[in-house]
């Protein structure tokens, strides 16, 4: 792959530790994304989530960790918000650069993971927009089950492009790819986000990718390929969504795109590695 064109990543611990079950103390959170921010590796990080604490009780800590943070003049902080609380809880705090909302365009994964139908959600999203008006923090929205979906869900390029220009209607112009329950091949990746960026060309668009280990290097290319330049992952891989019911499919490695963007070297991802497998261990 050519670096001549600059590509930007963002490192995902908040996807990757979200699901442990042993609670992470918010101590070693900060002290591992203060890592991630020292390290000038990522362009920016998502950090953490306002959602429900029963719902994701590994994130109800969020506000804290975000008050330690050490926060640089080059890596951007992201939080995940689901609701119109989660956006006037995030609202307030001007060291978060972008907060990302979740939108499936599967019926029944929305239910899943928001009790909510997609038209209900898409309202929540007109009254998020609202709150944040007045505000500098950009809306990132995640197209969820982008690339299809496991239910047997309607799905096709056409459903993809119309909830992105609806969404757009609202003044949404960075979008996040994901292939939530890491359906699609390289191929497929290479396809839709072609059409994507050949229809939207002047939007902010990222690929938020999972995958088996064995695949996760061709669908980088494939993305590549593509034209995306804004690639999501997480250290070792960790993380993905619980409904894959497969525990190997996991985030794009993050190392593997440091090594194929950015050149980094072993020593320095030995050291990233090694912090998170600290962060992680019981």
């Amino acid at each position: 792959m050519s670096n001549n064109e600059k590509v930007q990543l963002v490192e995902c611990p908040r996807d990757a530790i979200q699901g442990i079950t042993h609670f992470i103390p918010t101590e070693k959170k900060t002290t591992y994304i203060n890592q991630l921010m020292r390290s000038h590796a990522f362009d920016c990080i998502d950090f953490g989530s306002f959602v429900s604490a029963k719902a994701v009780p590994q994130m109800q800590d969020t506000a804290k960790v975000l008050e330690s943070i050490e926060k640089n003049s080059t890596t951007k902080l992201l939080a995940i918000i689901a609701n119109e609380r989660g956006a006037e809880t995030a609202a307030p705090f001007d060291q978060i650069d972008f907060l990302g909302y979740p939108f499936s365009i599967s019926e029944t994964f929305q239910q899943r993971n928001a009790n909510s139908t997609i038209e209900q959600s898409f309202r929540r999203v007109e009254n998020i927009k609202s709150y944040m008006a007045s505000g500098s923090q950009e809306l990132v929205m995640y197209i969820s089950m982008a690339f299809g979906n496991p239910y047997g869900d309607p799905w096709s390029t056409d459903v993809v492009l119309e909830w992105m220009e609806r969404l757009s209607d609202l003044g949404i112009t960075r979008f996040s790819i994901a292939d939530t329950t890491s359906e699609a091949s390289p191929e497929d990746i290479k396809m839709l986000f072609t059409l994507v960026r050949h229809t939207f060309p002047d939007w902010e668009l990222s690929l938020h990718l999972h995958s088996r280990p064995e695949n996760a290097l061709l669908k980088i290319e494939a993305g590549y390929e593509a034209g995306c330049r804004i690639f999501e992952g997480a250290l070792m891989g960790y993380g993905g969504c619980p409904f894959a019911q497969d525990a190997l499919v996991g985030n794009i490695p993050m190392e593997m795109l440091l090594r194929s963007f950015r050149g980094t070297d072993e020593q320095k991802i030995q050291g990233l590695l090694e912090g998170f497998q600290d962060l992680i261990g019981g």
